[in-house]
C-alpha cells in the first residue's frame, strides 16, 4: 500500500480559510486531514505539496516513519506552516490506515474512553460581530443582543461558551490590537475603557445565562502580563468562569498569571511538538492545556497530551474548523483520560455540514464519538471544489483563534 498522491486544497469557509490534505494510495484507498490556517493558507497548502516529493512512493501504513521523514525535512524551522502541513499529512494517513483495517482511529489507538464529549459554543458573539450579515445570523448592536445570544446558547443544549472582548454596535466590534478603537498596536496595554467593557460582556452573558454555564474569555495574545493579571481580577467577581485563555511565549510569564489569581488559566493552543510544551508544562503554567491537533497532528499531540497528564493537568483542543477537524478531535479525546472539555464553532457557513459524508452528530451540547473506519467520514469534494478560496482574497488579519 504505497502513497501515489497527495493533493492539497484551499476552502473558502467564508470568514477564514480551511485547509485539507487528500492522500491516495496505489491500490484505491484515501485518506483526509486537515490543517487550516487562517491566516496564511497558502502557505500551508505549499508546504503539503513540498513535502510530497519524499513521500510519493513509501508505505501509507508506516504513519510513524513517515512523520519523522517530514520532522527532518522541516527541522531547520520547526512549527508554523511546515509544521502543519505535516500534521495534515499525518492526519490523512491515519485515516487511510485505519481504513485499511476496518476501524476507527479511535479504535486503533485504544479507545474509545468515552462515548461523547462535552463541548462549549466558540467564537460566541465573536463571529456574529464581524461576520452576522454574510453568515446571515443575528447581528450585535446592543448588549440586548449578546443577552439573546447567551439565551439562545442555553436553549441549544450548550453547558458553556467562549468569547472575545466583543462590543455591541452599528457595527459591532471585537478588540483586536492595531484595529479596534480602543487598542493600541502591539503595546499590550489595558485601558480602563477595556476592563469596563469586559466587565459589562461578561456580566451580561452571566445574567443571560444564568450562574450553572462556564464562560471563558479568550484574550488571545493581545495584552502583556500585567494587562492579563488586571482583567483576570475583574473576572473574578463571576461565577464558574470557565477560563481566561491567554496566550504567549515566556512560561514563568504565564506561571506568574496564574498564581495571581483564582480564574482558571487556559493556554499554549499555538504550540507544537513536545518541545514547545514542556517548559509550560514543567512549571505548571496553566490549568488547562490546549492542543491543536490540525497543527501538531496527533503523533505530537498525544504525547503533548500524556505529558500533560503526567503534570494532573487537563487538556482542550483547540478546534475552529471543519467538521473533519471536529470529528479529527472527538476521535482524539476518545482516547484520552484527562479532556476538560471542547472546543466548536456554530455560528458557520450554511454549508458547513455538506462538506462532509458523515457530519458528526452533536446532540444536547456534547459531540458523539465516531465509530465509523478511519475518522469515520470523509470530505464531499463537490462541496469542497464549490468553495475555493481566491486566489487574492486578503485574509482577514484581525481573526481571533
Amino acid at each position: 500500500m504505497k502513497i501515489a498522491k497527495i493533493e492539497s486544497f484551499i476552502c473558502d469557509a467564508g470568514w477564514r480559510p480551511w485547509v485539507f490534505v487528500k492522500v491516495e494510495t496505489d491500490d484505491g484507498l484515501v485518506g483526509w486531514g486537515e490543517c487550516s490556517d487562517g491566516r496564511m493558507p497558502r502557505s500551508v497548502a505549499a508546504a503539503v505539496d513540498d513535502f510530497a516529493p519524499a513521500l510519493i512512493g513509501q508505505d501509507a501504513r508506516a504513519v510513524e516513519k513517515a512523520y519523522w521523514t517530514m520532522y527532518r525535512i522541516a527541522r531547520q524551522h520547526l512549527g508554523g506552516s511546515a509544521s502543519r502541513a505535516a500534521a495534515g499529512i499525518e492526519l490523512a494517513l491515519w485515516d487511510i490506515k485505519a481504513r485499511a483495517l476496518g476501524v476507527s482511529v479511535c479504535e486503533l489507538k485504544g479507545g474509545p474512553m468515552r462515548e461523547r464529549i462535552r463541548l462549549y459554543w466558540s467564537h460566541c458573539g465573536t463571529t456574529r460581530a464581524r461576520y452576522a450579515k454574510g453568515l446571515g445570523v443575528p447581528e450585535l448592536r446592543s448588549y440586548d443582543d449578546i443577552t439573546a445570544l447567551g439565551k439562545e446558547v442555553v436553549a441549544r443544549g450548550f453547558t458553556a461558551l467562549k468569547t472575545n472582548i466583543v462590543i455591541p454596535g452599528d457595527p459591532a466590534d471585537v478588540y483586536s490590537p492595531g484595529f479596534s478603537q480602543d487598542s493600541a498596536g502591539t503595546d499590550g496595554v489595558v485601558t480602563v475603557q477595556t476592563l469596563d467593557r469586559i466587565e459589562k460582556l461578561i456580566g451580561t452573558f452571566r445574567e443571560a445565562t444564568g450562574p450553572e454555564v462556564g464562560i471563558a474569555l479568550d484574550l488571545n495574545y493581545n495584552f502583556r502580563t500585567d494587562g492579563v493579571q488586571r482583567i483576570c481580577k475583574v473576572l473574578e467577581q463571576f461565577k464558574n468562569i470557565q477560563w481566561a485563555e491567554y496566550d504567549n511565549w515566556d512560561a514563568t510569564a504565564l506561571r506568574q498569571i496564574k498564581d495571581s489569581t483564582s480564574v482558571p488559566i487556559a493556554s499554549c493552543e499555538s504550540l507544537v511538538t513536545t518541545k514547545q510544551y514542556r517548559p509550560f508544562l514543567e512549571q505548571h503554567a496553566m490549568d488547562v492545556c490546549i492542543i491543536d491537533l490540525p497543527w501538531n497532528g496527533w503523533i505530537q499531540g498525544k504525547r503533548v497530551a500524556d505529558m500533560a497528564e503526567a503534570y494532573e493537568i487537563n487538556i482542550a483542543p483547540h478546534n475552529y474548523y471543519s467538521h473533519l477537524a471536529d470529528t479529527i478531535a472527538a476521535q482524539f479525546c476518545g482516547t484520552l483520560p484527562n479532556v476538560k472539555i471542547m472546543e466548536i464553532d456554530i455560528d458557520d457557513v450554511a454549508w458547513k455540514t455538506e462538506l462532509m459524508t458523515n457530519p458528526p452528530t452533536i446532540k444536547d451540547g456534547y459531540i458523539e464519538v465516531p465509530s465509523g473506519p478511519g475518522w469515520g467520514t470523509a470530505i464531499n469534494e463537490e462541496v469542497l471544489r464549490a468553495h475555493p478560496w481566491p486566489a487574492r482574497k486578503p485574509v482577514d488579519s484581525k481573526q481571533e483563534g
